[in-house]
């Protein structure tokens, strides 16, 4: 199978959270990323979602990784892929998802 990204990704495991702006709930869902690049990222969740539907992305950059606070970085997404996996004896799902468009806010004390 030939390799068809072109951004680098890194291994990181990050609070996420996503919401579906196309649903009529204004409901999100926490998750966190296995891998991040600038155009994708790919993260687990306890709920399923259909490939093709819009994102809203929020990743948290803990003050470890920014040497500074919190970074927050807003994407507008698309899934691409969901598939099932298992982890710590439970189902979950990943998702990879390529990133449209992202804004980074710079947080005082933790706070966006």
């Amino acid at each position: 199978m030939t390799e068809r990204r072109i951004a680098r990704r890194y291994d990181l495991s990050l609070p996420v959270i996503i919401r579906v702006p196309t649903e009529r709930i204004a409901d999100s869902q926490k998750g966190k990323t296995r891998d991040v690049s600038t155009r994708g990222v790919y993260f687990v969740l306890d709920q399923d979602l259909e490939p093709g539907s819009e994102l809203d992305i929020t990743l948290t950059l803990p003050a470890e990784i920014t040497h500074g606070s919190d970074v927050f970085v807003r994407a507008l997404g698309k899934v691409v892929r969901v598939e099932k996996r298992m982890e710590d004896g439970s189902s979950r799902m990943g998702v990879a998802a390529v990133i449209e468009r992202y804004d980074i806010v710079r947080g005082e004390n933790g706070k966006a």
